[in-house]
């Protein structure tokens, strides 16, 4: 592979490959956000997923002029959520939080608003108890929400997660929480590195479909043995036993025509060049996610 990506551009796809495809800032996080836009622009790259603290840091409303002037679209911006705090100063904090970040998504112009849930707060067993805080969340910031245009989205975490940062571990629970509500306040998050696992998640894909629910569509593979952190083990696309083309068809076969968002938080990655790695990541996706 070239490690000039802007000598070949977007002739290096099949015309109208990267139609779909979005590249979620962290995988690439070595990029500043103009250096960002400027490489998607050579790729052929329209679609971003942003992340709040480096947008913060380059200002919200200067990074929503950098991508609109890129024609670039914000498919998604993470995160929020962490609603299962007990105390209720802490609760309180958590909420004020997700409105400043349904705030930051409409300004962004994206109508997707990614929410981790949160674990179980220090000393509880209490998963029940805390889900029923993410519904409680979820019911006081959906009406805010809509005003603003965004639908916040419930991603489900692999279980090994669900202790310390996301009690919501299948699609089948973050639907059931999703289901409370105006499929146009809350949504779910599909992401292939969570979801692989489990032999029901192709009929809740079904049924987050039919129900209008799936707000976003993430890829990334899963790699073993792995690395020293588990939350940086995301592996690039083809690496790794996820059927990334099975996921993206059922998807596609649950009626989602929207971005396919490319999201790796990995180490190797973030270690090389980030021109070359969005070059890659595009590249893998036509070859492990398309036809």
């Amino acid at each position: 592979m070239t490690s000039d990506p802007g000598a070949v551009g977007a002739a290096r796809f099949p015309e109208g490959a990267l139609a779909r495809f979005s590249i979620n800032q962290r995988t690439v996080k070595q990029l500043s956000l103009p250096e960002l836009a400027e490489e998607c622009g050579r790729l052929g790259i329209t679609g971003v997923g942003l992340w709040r603290e480096p947008v913060q840091e380059y200002g919200v409303e200067k990074a929503a002029r950098l991508v609109r002037d890129a024609g670039l679209e914000v498919t998604s911006l993470c995160r929020g959520g962490f609603f299962t705090e007990s105390d209720p100063d802490g609760r309180r904090r958590a909420l004020d939080d997700n409105r400043a970040a349904l705030d930051e998504a409409a300004t962004l112009g994206t109508g997707t608003l990614v929410l981790v849930s949160g674990g179980l707060p220090e000393g509880s067993r209490d998963l029940a108890g805390a889900r029923e805080r993410v519904a409680e969340a979820l019911a006081e910031l959906g009406p805010y929400a809509r005003e603003r245009g965004v639908r916040l989205a419930v991603e489900p975490l692999h279980p090994m997660f669900a202790s310390d940062r996301c009690v919501v571990s299948t699609l089948a629970q973050a639907l059931d929480l999703a289901e409370r509500f105006p499929a146009d306040e809350v949504g779910v998050v599909v992401d292939t590195y969570h979801l692989w696992w489990d032999d029901r998640a192709p009929e809740q894909i079904a049924r987050a479909g039919a129900g209008g629910r799936i707000a976003a569509f993430q890829l990334a593979d899963w790699i073993t043995p792995l690395p020293e952190g588990v939350l940086l083990g995301r592996g690039q696309l083809g690496d790794g036993c996820v059927d990334l083309r099975g996921f993206r068809e059922l998807a596609d076969a649950a009626g989602h025509e929207g971005p396919v968002e490319v999201e790796i938080f990995n180490e190797d990655l973030w270690a090389r060049d980030g021109a070359e790695v969005l070059a890659e990541t595009a590249e893998r996706y036509v070859r492990h996610a398309l036809d």
